[in-house]
């Protein structure tokens, strides 16, 4: 088994990274060339591998993640102290049709492999044609209020509803919104709600009411519209007498709707897969999110669905996004979906370019350009196919890129609303948080998968010494049994599942 002491991405790049700590005069070959390090090289971070003249861009990727604020030697470390950004709020982009249609080209000759033969996993069909890959019941409140009440329901259905192949449990999605808001963040709260109301792995919904508050439990039933009355019930706290009374007679009566369930055999196709990654290092760019985009392309090849979030983490490499847009109109989608979030940026008077976080600085991450070119590595080379707003539920497969911020647990809500079904999370920190819908967990080292196999589901560390194809098979593998109700995942082992409403405006 071979082993590497650091990674050269692209072969244009002016750094390297380390793959374990590195110790000063330490001698690495490259090239044929041998290069001393000039000092401590941590686990994650960068070291020139070139002369990097002041001024001059830094290539990571292929590409630029910053320019250098002094001259910079060979085997210097690079890293905040003396690499800046070159972001600004205001960048041009151009269409090429030529690369397009490469993209597209490319994609035809990956869907070759699966016409035949697209895998099968084991799920629940809904009346609607959609496919759940969990079989739960869901409380979803309209307003914060009655919170409490939906969580002592939840104990008791935990106690009294058993969990059975055809029930994989109860899960309320608590918040603090409903009431007190204004414009489109009382739009936008009541549209992620209504979302989860119609989510497929909800086998049965209870909306739960105060009924003086703004979502008024009226209007909230006219956005949520048409739906299986046997399985999606409502009830207002206000108009009867035991709430919890009423509320375990409706959550009863649930339960043995869901009985008839059952899971077939679907295609893989069905699938509605969200990418997103947290607590990132040095290498999360360069084994796991890769092995992501990977799994995104075999995906869209067999007709399944990715998304794409964290728009402000494609900020620095938005146009080789928007190089993979379907046509010219999903290009001028792609574009606005960038100018209209930098735009929000500008409107609280920030800059666009306040991230990485401490932990991603202290895991090797510099600039925001480094850490978003690491980022879109997890929509892999799949065209882009449709741009989502937030809150807006996915219509067409292929890669979508849905807006949304960066925040972990505010951009796994997004993406449940949207409609996955399973959300990949490559960390190289590590976080425990979890989705309401499987929160697949994945390091981009083997040191994080050791030290926290409670959090881990799969170790991306491997590719830096196992062959790719191989570890994309086990990945795939374990997918597919995730999918089938075989496998939990840790977040699900744990009971970490949580929802959080983007906001953007005052609070009454």
């Amino acid at each position: 088994m071979q082993t590497y002491s650091f990674v050269k991405v692209h072969p244009e790049d002016s750094v390297a990274v380390a793959v374990q700590n590195l110790a000063a005069s330490t001698v690495v070959e490259l090239d044929g060339n041998s290069i001393t390090l000039a000092s401590d090289i941590p686990f994650g971070h960068k070291f020139a591998i070139k002369p990097i003249a002041k001024g001059q861009p830094i290539i990571k990727y292929g590409a630029p993640i910053g320019s250098a604020v002094s001259d910079i030697a060979i085997g210097e470390h690079v890293h905040a102290s003396n690499i800046r950004t070159l972001l600004s709020e205001k960048a041009e982009y151009h269409y090429d049709r030529s690369l397009s249609e490469l993209f597209q080209e490319k994609a035809k000759e990956r869907q070759k492999k699966w016409e035949g033969k697209v895998p099968t996993i084991k799920a629940f069909r809904r009346e609607n044609g959609k496919v759940g890959i969990r079989n739960e019941l869901w409380i979803v409140p309209t307003v914060g209020c009655v919170n409490k009440i939906a969580e002592n329901l939840v104990a008791w259905a935990n106690t009294n509803l058993a969990k059975t192949e055809f029930f994989d449990g109860i899960h309320v999605w608590a918040h603090p919104y409903g009431c007190s808001q204004l414009g489109d963040d009382h739009e936008a709260t009541r549209t992620i709600l209504s979302d989860l109301v119609h989510h497929p792995n909800a086998g049965a919904v209870l909306v739960l009411s105060l009924g003086c508050e703004n979502n008024t439990p009226e209007s909230f039933r006219a956005l949520v519209g048409k739906v299986d009355e046997k399985r999606v019930r409502f009830l207002t706290t206000q108009e009867v007498s035991d709430e919890l009374l009423e509320s375990k007679k409706i959550l009863s009566d649930l339960y043995e709707v869901m009985r008839q369930d059952k899971r077939e055999e679907v295609g893989m196709d069905n699938l509605v897969v969200g990418f997103k990654c947290g607590g990132s290092d040095g290498l999360s760019g360069i084994p796991a999110n890769p092995l992501v985009g990977r799994f995104c392309d075999e995906l869209t090849a067999m007709g399944g669905t990715g998304l794409l979030t964290e728009v402000p983490e494609m900020f620095g490499a938005e146009q080789l996004l928007m190089n993979r847009a379907a046509n010219e109109q999903v290009y001028a989608q792609t574009v606005k979906l960038i100018d209209d979030f930098k735009q929000y940026f500008v409107k609280h008077e920030q800059v666009v370019y306040e991230n990485p976080s401490p932990g991603n600085k202290a895991g090797g991450i510099s600039t925001l350009e480094d850490k978003s070119l690491g980022c879109i590595q997890k929509g892999g080379q799949a065209v882009i196919t449709d741009i989502l707003d937030y809150g807006q539920r996915v219509e067409k497969r292929g890669l979508n890129l849905l807006s949304g911020p960066g925040n972990d647990i505010v951009s796994t809500t997004a993406l449940t609303a949207a409609g996955c079904h399973i959300i990949l999370f490559t960390t190289g920190r590590g976080t425990p948080l979890g989705a309401p819908v499987p929160t697949v967990k994945i390091s981009s080292n083997s040191e994080l998968a050791a030290k926290k196999p409670n959090w881990i589901d799969f170790n991306a560390g491997r590719l830096l010494v196992e062959e790719s194809d191989s570890v994309l098979a086990d990945f795939i593998s374990m997918i597919k049994d995730i999918a089938s109700g075989k496998t939990l995942t840790k977040n699900e082992e744990n009971g970490y599942a949580e929802i959080s409403l983007f906001k953007d405006g005052v609070i009454l």
